[in-house]
């Protein structure tokens, strides 16, 4: 056995099939809907329950995470988004004209989250914009993450029946 098939058996690029790939997934998308604009969920219960601190705190953070995105996208946003659009143009065709799995895999994990990106800026916008502070800016964030939550709900599921298709046209023993 050579050291290309001991390589090949270890790093397995058939994803669909690997248990790591739909923990990868999950947990992505957990993440992703616990951090909606930089702040944890528990931040946005926590200041509707107590208020005082806790509200000034969430505001707070949720001020600087705007200032930071809108940073960002000044000074980089057009690097990012070309870049970007590299990786999912080239992703795609590895993915879906030559058929490969990992690309596959990876353009159906990080494609939708440019769809978070663009959510995410537009909350911040409203937030940052429209001045928003106490009960709006909560609402805000839950809506932001009720968004977010939809398109993970979508994302999977388009995901799962993609892999189910690969899995199913591949066979059991991968012939």
């Amino acid at each position: 056995m050579s050291w290309h098939d001991i390589a090949y058996e270890l790093i397995d690029l058939r994803s669909f099939s690997s248990l790591w790939y739909w923990i990868a997934l999950a947990a992505s998308w957990s993440l992703i809907s616990h951090w909606g604009v930089g702040v944890p969920y528990d931040m946005v219960w926590r200041a509707r329950r107590r208020g005082g601190q806790a509200e000034e705190d969430l505001e707070n953070l949720v001020r600087i995470n705007c200032t930071r995105i809108f940073f960002i996208l000044r000074k980089s946003g057009i690097v990012v988004a070309g870049f970007s659009s590299a990786f999912f143009t080239t992703l795609l065709i590895l993915g879906f004209w030559y058929r490969v799995e990992f690309a596959q895999a990876v353009f159906l994990l990080t494609f939708p989250l440019s769809f978070v990106a663009a959510i995410t800026i537009k909350t911040a916008h409203d937030i940052t914009t429209k001045g928003l502070t106490g009960e709006k800016m909560r609402q805000r964030l839950l809506r932001h993450r009720i968004y977010v939550q939809a398109l993970g709900i979508v994302a999977i599921f388009l995901t799962a029946f993609w892999g189910m298709i690969v899995n199913m046209s591949i066979g059991p023993l991968g012939s």
